[in-house]
């Protein structure tokens, strides 16, 4: 019989040995004794086994006590609401949300009736930063503990490439970056049965972000929870743009039948597939990526009115112009074959000037693209609202608030709700499988 600390020891160097944050996407699948994939959970019988002494020392003595007909979540760092819409298509309902940006609480209250029925006025906070989350709670008619979902996407500004140029970036100094903190408060504080947490896939670079994603990671564990991260192509999944999102998962203790270091989330297939800059190598037997020219066919003037921002003129206009769709600056180059160069190779970001392709998923859309950072349409113009709400799965009918700055960045920084739905289904589906929540039917 291998003594109780013993066996403590023994799970804090698995947890170790689990969380150097490169096993997340390498542990083998399991198999149950019948030789049939266990859905990413270590069978029951096989952690008896590890144990020898049984799970008695791990199984807390209070299981989930209420199962609602419906499931509720909570929104931090909401934005405009794109990982929102998918979580309420997968069936959580949203009760509270926090957000910082006065054009995006306006987007929120703009749509809330139609998108968000659940969600009061007076849950929608302004600022995580020194929150009460019992009076969180009361708006939200939940108790601790009663939350399904918690979820969000701390600014990722921090930890993208996009700002390397700031040499505070560069020294790990965004005062930002400690958000990841206030998320890991908000799940101390509420109890939720389970969490979704989105950030740029940077977060996970061996440089100046791993201590924060270590330390987040610590905090996920010690609030009690198993911790699960994957990095997705948005493109794999339905949406028309190749947006790569480091996505995080975690179930509360007493919601799992095993340790939360043995767990493993299922994550969700990819329903398409098609060539991507990380990969030689894709399934032919998935039906392809879904192109601009797809996600934008049967849009017309009333939905998709023409902007004075769109127009483009100044220093690099005719080079713009010149480029073919799908190709960047580097066709203005001597190394491709231009007979009259206008720029070196490979000198500036591979987005400037960069032009869509009708047949091919879109790049990435920022939040703050520079005057000459692209995607840029192939008709030489600047993309508008209603393009970029296609881009990024967003209804048509849903209503962005503020000038066409203001647009662009709420809508760049945004969760694509076609992912947050699959990842947020996948959640629900394992709480319904844990007995944590009741089958329920899913948005179309």
């Amino acid at each position: 019989m291998v003594c109780a600390g013993a066996r403590v020891l023994a799970l804090a160097r698995l947890a170790g040995a689990r969380r150097s944050l490169q096993s997340a996407s390498r542990v083998a699948p399991v198999i149950s004794p019948s030789g049939i994939p266990s859905g990413g959970v270590i069978p029951r019988a096989d952690i008896a086994r590890r144990f020898r002494g049984g799970l008695k020392d791990w199984v807390p003595s209070g299981r989930v006590r209420k199962v609602r007909e419906h499931m509720f979540g909570i929104s931090l760092f909401t934005g405009a609401g794109g990982l929102d819409l998918g979580c309420e298509r997968a069936g959580f309902q949203t009760r509270a949300a926090v957000e910082s940006d006065d054009r995006a609480r306006e987007t929120l209250r703009a749509n809330r009736a139609r998108f968000f029925p659940l969600l009061s006025e007076p849950a929608i906070f302004d600022d995580i930063v020194g929150i009460d989350y019992d009076e969180m709670l009361d708006r939200a008619a939940l108790d601790v503990d009663e939350t399904d979902l918690l979820h969000g996407g701390p600014p990722c500004t921090p930890f993208s490439k996009s700002g390397n140029w700031l040499a505070y970036k560069r020294a790990g100094a965004d005062p930002k970056a400690s958000l990841l903190d206030s998320y890991v408060e908000a799940l101390r504080a509420l109890r939720p049965k389970a969490f979704l947490m989105e950030n740029v896939f940077a977060l996970g670079y061996r440089n100046r972000n791993r201590p924060a994603l270590q330390r987040f990671v610590a905090g996920v564990e010690r609030a009690g929870y198993s911790f699960d991260m994957s990095v997705l192509v948005a493109a794999d999944y339905g949406v028309p743009q190749l947006r790569q999102r480091l996505l995080c998962v975690g179930i509360r203790g007493d919601v799992l039948d095993v340790p939360p270091v043995f767990y493993k989330f299922p994550w969700p297939a990819p329903s398409h597939s098609g060539p991507h800059e990380t990969r030689k190598r894709y399934d032919t037997s998935l039906p392809p990526h879904i192109t601009v020219g797809e996600a934008l066919r049967g849009l017309d003037d009333e939905i998709n009115p023409p902007e004075p921002e769109e127009v483009v003129h100044g220093t690099f206009e005719k080079e713009l112009r010149g480029v073919p769709p799908g190709e960047n600056y580097l066709f203005w180059t001597a190394h491709r074959g231009h007979p009259e160069p206008r720029f070196q190779w490979r000198t500036r970001y591979w987005t400037f000037l960069l032009k869509l392709h009708p047949e091919r998923p879109a790049p990435t859309i920022q939040g703050q693209p520079g005057p000459w950072v692209g995607p840029f349409h192939w008709d030489n113009r600047r993309l508008r609202v209603g393009e970029l709400k296609r881009l990024m799965t967003f209804p048509d009918e849903f209503v962005i608030c503020g000038s066409r700055v203001d647009q662009q960045l709420q809508l760049g920084n945004a969760v694509p709700p076609q992912l947050g739905q699959v990842v947020a289904q996948r959640i629900a589906e394992e709480l319904v499988r844990l007995g944590a929540a009741k089958p329920f039917a899913v948005a179309a």
